[in-house]
């Protein structure tokens, strides 16, 4: 199981939201290149970033900060957050991006999203659906930075990719994102059962240890963590032991 530090940028700053709150916002650094560096230090080999701001507007935002901390780092990165066109892709593939996630895009628009996956090649994106759990109607998909809730529920919109070269699902539980109250691990268990060949990153809640435990046991391919890590729970360089041991 990957160990994937989240950076969320908003205006320039690294930040975190509660439950994809725009009005809940902490400010952790201002200055995201220095987080970056300290994570490659303690042996990261991969980052997660997401351009809050351009998810909130629909085109990316924060790009040019984004490709200083990759050519900082040298580490791959995966990328989301406002990405909405073919063009958009191609611009970021070109400036050396490694994996660009998709949101609201690969919600509303599947075919389309099918098409880049077989022009640009699986390993190129990672779709990032994000879930208000719901007892009777299952797990429900938000689209523009959590602001809009859909009708479709995750099992239904999974299907329609069944066809696809679809890899990489990247799995958000509103609920738990920016809580430290744990991860749904009944959630992505589910999820994994459900579609064996994706490699499902899950993502909201990691508090401790212990969830990178109960998420290494489903298995998940990897685990993204961030307000963990600035709060001071615990270090990347311990999640990377734990996980090596389980």
């Amino acid at each position: 199981m990957n160990i994937y530090p989240a950076i969320d940028l908003l205006l320039g700053k690294c930040v975190r939201l509660y439950q994809g709150n725009f009005d809940q916002v902490t400010v952790y650094e201002n200055d995201p290149i220095s987080i970056a560096k300290s994570f490659a230090e303690q042996g990261a080999s991969v980052l997660h970033i997401v351009d809050l701001d351009g998810a909130k507007q629909g085109t990316p935002a924060n790009f040019d900060l984004i490709i200083k901390i990759k050519q900082a780092t040298g580490l791959i990165i995966q990328v989301g957050g406002g990405v909405r066109s073919k063009l958009q892709v191609i611009e970021m593939l070109r400036k050396g991006i490694d994996r660009i996630i998709l949101g609201s895009v690969a919600i509303l628009q599947p075919n389309i999203v099918k098409e880049w996956i077989c022009e640009f090649g699986y390993e190129r994106f990672v779709l990032a659906f994000d879930v208000r759990v719901c007892k009777n109607n299952g797990p429900k998909l938000a689209t523009h930075g959590w602001k809009t809730d859909s009708e479709t529920n995750l099992w239904e919109l999974m299907d329609k990719y069944s066809a696809s070269s679809l890899r990489h699902v990247l799995c958000t539980d509103i609920s738990r994102d920016g809580t430290l109250q744990g991860p749904n691990v009944s959630l992505y268990r589910e999820c994994v059962k459900r579609y064996p060949s994706i490699a499902f990153q899950a993502s909201g809640g990691v508090g401790n240890l212990k969830d990178l435990r109960a998420l290494s046991t489903i298995p998940v391919a990897g685990v993204i963590v961030g307000k963990s890590f600035y709060e001071n729970k615990f270090s990347l360089r311990d999640a990377l032991n734990e996980v090596a041991s389980c």
